[in-house]
């Protein structure tokens, strides 16, 4: 199966902010093979294109979407939802080895969002339970704030069907990992259920 993921970085001060990836996903025996096509632009900034929204993280702190968690940092983000019964776990399970690879350089070199698609039934308490399932670390948040906040931002990353109706179902989500340098201006996005190692080879090129 090919799989084309394009993440489109446009707004004030974002034109020709373009990162461009093509995914080759073969599997064999339960291994998924992927293969990288990139170009390159030059180095660009979040801030005027990605909405400041306020959201409030597992333990129920406010924090501001670009000035707390996005400037000048390296970020891997992600959309679940915690009575999800499809992608959610497997995506969260591969992040969380991840996790155990980076070590202390979770918090300090790379930061993980995971922004909920359901922040009606996702309140901060029950985003926490969650977390502690998968034993998250500090700099990795689970987040939460108002749907149409989160509707907003998640168009601003790209991480939409072309289908509305596709769309609009949270059951069918896109299995997509952003991440990106900030400070450098390179944005990525890659398919959320390669392997835990692939993974970590992908966020090291920005990091």
């Amino acid at each position: 199966m090919k799989v084309l993921l394009i993440l489109m970085v446009v707004g004030v001060g974002f034109f020709g902010g373009f990162k461009y990836f093509e995914k080759t996903q073969t599997n064999r025996s339960n291994n998924t093979v992927f293969e990288e096509v990139t170009s390159t632009f030059p180095s660009v900034r979040m801030k005027g294109y990605l909405p400041n929204i306020e959201l409030r993280n597992q333990f129920n702190e406010s924090v501001k979407f670009y000035d707390d968690l996005i400037k000048d940092k390296v970020v891997l983000i992600n959309f679940i939802y915690t009575n999800c019964g499809g992608i959610c776990v497997p995506t969260t399970s591969r992040l969380a080895r991840v996790q155990e690879e980076l070590g202390d350089k979770l918090g300090k070199d790379i930061y993980f969002y995971s922004i909920t698609l359901d922040p009606e039934f996702d309140t901060p308490e029950r985003l926490r339970r969650y977390a502690d399932v998968f034993s998250a670390q500090p700099g990795w948040l689970f987040l939460t704030g108002e749907y149409d906040d989160i509707e907003r931002l998640r168009r601003k990353l790209g991480v939409y069907d072309l289908d509305p109706i596709v769309d609009a179902d949270k059951t069918q989500h896109a299995g997509i990992l952003v991440y990106g340098n900030e400070p450098q201006g390179t944005w990525v996005a890659i398919p959320s259920l390669i392997s835990p190692k692939d993974i970590l080879k992908a966020i090291s090129k920005v990091m």
